[in-house]
């Protein structure tokens, strides 16, 4: 699988352990940046980019990284068509994917052991959509709603 990843200062390490843990695990990796450890770098620069990444590249996911995460999950749902969820355990990481299709997972490099960042990026990678009519339904009714600032009809 093709993993685009973006992260900044504040988990700088986690992201070059996950760029050759992915490489192990037999993904193609695309590093967006950081490239070296600035502690004044703008995590947006390097988040965007990952997640236009995936956006454009049909099949592909994406690992964002910050500190928290949060910043990271904000402006990666920022990009047209991308769901990222901000992830802090491996239930999380599925239910992402399973329930809500999610193409980006955010991880806080303060938050989390690189044990628990591993694991909940294998997990991510390797699950899939559910394509329940349920999920399936919520999910085109963001869509709908980046798309033409409608809101759905109440029941």
């Amino acid at each position: 699988m093709r993993v685009h990843i973006g992260g900044d200062h504040a988990a700088y390490e986690l992201q070059q352990d996950l760029i050759a843990f992915l490489g192990t695990e037999g993904h193609e990796v695309t590093n967006h940046g950081p490239f070296d450890l600035d502690p004044l770098d703008d995590y947006p620069v390097f988040v965007l980019r990952a997640a236009e990444a995936v956006a454009t590249d049909e099949g592909s996911l994406g690992v964002v990284l910050g500190g928290s995460g949060n910043g990271e999950q904000m402006a990666a749902n920022k990009v047209a068509g991308v769901r990222a969820a901000l992830c802090y355990n491996d239930e999380l990481a599925q239910l992402a994917r399973e329930h809500n299709n999610a193409q980006v997972i955010s991880i806080g490099g303060r938050m989390n052991t690189v044990e628990e960042a591993r694991s909940m990026v294998r997990t991510f990678l390797a699950t899939p959509f559910s394509g329940e009519e349920r999920h399936q339904r919520r999910i085109d009714m963001v869509s709908a709603y980046e798309d033409t600032k409608t809101l759905p009809d109440l029941p």
